[in-house]
């Protein structure tokens, strides 16, 4: 590997660099989860934002357990690479960043309580969270909460953060800090803030009031397809920017980031950047996990199941695309109307992103924490349509594609359920009436009126039976049929 990246003046001049004096400007966000999304996208944002409008905005990046990357990102001063994949790959240094905390929970707490800190943000996987039983305390009547009743337990990972740096704050007249959830679930917002006083309630009531009272929980929609870093990754940024870069990460040329407009302690100019300020995220939140999510979803199950690794490959496919096309078409069905969206431009742009041939993005990625994702990507909008007297076969035969997939796994599949997935598979043996009824009677995972809709579930079990019988390609052959 050549000499790391550590400075700027050396780059060739191709390379997009920080347009600012990074030493001027303080930290004052303190980001947990250093992920590659996160570096692909709110790290990009706030470095536009600081060239735009400067302030004291820069990252203090965290991992609650991994020290990788921020080992990384703290040999090469906080830069790392930006590659942007399209038919000519460009570079870009990122300086948005400062020191990063690996696996240190008492530094992360520190960090917290400093004052400069206005914002937390977010990027952690749905399991992160630990957040059901919290949320269900906390306000069991929200539409986003999926709580397993039948695992009970304390809810860990980020839950447990905030409390003690805002008894802190509030002890020393300090304001607090705005939490900004940059994930995938449903009022991301609301919910984490339900979880957050669920969890402080049982604690510190009087904590739970005075966050009730004083911290901000905006909600978010944010999109950009990031591939997992790959060995390809990092020596494609070593090419182009003449240094090594262990925090490298590629991404698609598309971003996008919607977000509510409440930061009482201030925000950057992250529309600087191209983010949107909305009042309202839901809408746009609904396209993107039904007709990205949703479609990504199907297009994993189906392109594991088909020997295809990477979803270009499935765009490739006629057959495949067709089936995802007639998914967005279902899902975009469902959006709220008057809200200003374009569901069918918004499916063509989708599609072409898919099938950039320059994105690696691994179907076996997408695949995992299906438990996690799948209630709102695909039951939820399944539901509504069914409420609305529409069409929801798309959601069943992806269903359908979903278990079959899981019936041919001789391993407990990567999800927080993974281990009673198995089993249920297991226990229904070639019973695909029995497959079908147990999983999606999962607790938290379909909504009531969707598990219990014999309709629904009949069409999820016949296209189970037609893929385990005569495989995909066959059942797929049938379900596009005029």
């Amino acid at each position: 590997m050549r000499p790391r990246l550590t400075g700027l003046a050396d780059l060739p001049p191709d390379v997009e660099r920080p347009r600012y004096d990074r030493a001027a400007h303080g930290l004052g966000i303190l980001h947990l989860g250093l992920g590659a999304f996160h570096r692909a996208h709110q790290a990009v944002y706030t470095d536009d934002a600081l060239a735009a409008q400067g302030g004291d905005w820069r990252i203090l990046g965290a991992n609650l357990r991994s020290r990788d990357i921020p080992d990384a990102l703290n040999a090469q001063d906080g830069l790392f690479t930006v590659l942007k994949r399209s038919d000519s790959d460009r570079a870009r240094v990122i300086g948005a960043h400062g020191p990063a905390i690996g696996g240190d929970a008492a530094a992360i707490l520190r960090a917290a309580c400093d004052p400069a800190i206005r914002i937390l943000s977010l990027t952690v996987s749905e399991k992160a969270y630990g957040i059901d039983r919290a949320a269900m305390d906390a306000d069991p009547a929200h539409p986003a909460v999926a709580a397993d009743l039948a695992q009970p337990q304390a809810p860990q990972g980020v839950l447990g953060i905030t409390p003690p740096p805002w008894a802190a704050r509030r002890d020393a007249g300090t304001a607090p800090f705005t939490v900004l959830s940059c994930d995938n679930l449903p009022d991301n917002g609301a919910l984490l803030r339900a979880g957050v006083l669920g969890f402080a309630r049982r604690r510190d009531p009087g904590l739970a009031g005075w966050i009730a009272d004083h911290v901000a929980f905006p909600a978010t929609m944010v999109d950009r397809i990031t591939p997992a870093t790959t060995p390809r990754t990092l020596a494609d940024a070593q090419a182009l920017t003449g240094h090594g870069d262990l925090a490298a990460v590629e991404t698609e040329p598309f971003s996008q980031w919607v977000i509510e407009d409440h930061f009482p302690q201030g925000r950057p100019a992250w529309q600087a950047g191209g983010a949107l300020f909305v009042q309202d995220v839901r809408p746009y939140e609904a396209m993107k996990l039904r007709m990205l999510n949703g479609s990504h979803s199907l297009i994993a199950y189906a392109g594991q199941m088909l020997g295809m690794p990477h979803v270009r490959d499935t765009m490739a496919d006629p057959a495949l695309a067709a089936l995802v096309r007639r998914h967005m078409q279902a899902a975009g069905a469902t959006l709220p109307r008057g809200a200003g969206l374009d569901p069918r431009s918004y499916a063509a742009a989708l599609l072409a992103r898919f099938a950039n041939p320059a994105i690696a993005h691994q179907t076996r990625q997408i695949a995992m924490d299906g438990t996690e994702k799948l209630p709102q990507r695909w039951f939820a909008p399944a539901a509504e349509l069914l409420r609305q007297g529409g069409d929801a076969r798309p959601f069943a035969f992806a269903t359908a594609i979903w278990l079959a997939w899981l019936a041919a796994q001789d391993q407990a599949p990567d999800d927080p359920r993974g281990p009673a997935l198995l089993d249920l598979a297991r226990q229904a043996g070639e019973d695909d009436a029995v497959l079908t009824r147990s999983v999606l009677a999962l607790p938290g995972l379909a909504p009531a009126d969707l598990a219990g809709h014999a309709g629904f579930a009949d069409a999820v079990r016949q296209a189970v039976t037609h893929i385990r019988r005569d495989g995909l390609r066959a059942a797929m052959a049938t379900e596009l049929a005029p």
